[in-house]
């Protein structure tokens, strides 16, 4: 599966987490210097699981929290910690 913002692949990887509707990339195949950290919000910080957004940024365009890691999974989303998801302009093909 791969992971695709504009003309960009952020993240490829067969190992994928399916969880809560979401895949999961290991954060070994996620292209992190096409990623920044987002500032976290409040409901950020209330997330038991750790949340922290990231922008998906790309030659020319950038997406505002368009992926995700949590930091500290609580026991339901173990299997996704120090994994990456991604959603809105990030397409999943």
């Amino acid at each position: 599966m791969k992971a695709v913002f504009g003309n960009e692949i952020i993240a490829q990887s067969d190992d994928i987490v399916e969880a809560h509707g979401y895949s999961y990339f290991p954060a070994s195949a996620v292209r992190l210097e096409l990623m920044q950290k987002s500032p976290k919000t409040a409901s950020d910080l209330d997330c038991p699981h750790g949340v922290q957004f990231y922008d998906v940024v790309a030659p020319g365009k950038r997406h505002e929290r368009a992926a995700w890691s949590y930091e500290r999974p609580q026991p339901k989303m173990h299997a996704v910690g120090g994994r990456f998801g991604f959603w809105g302009d990030v397409k999943l093909v």
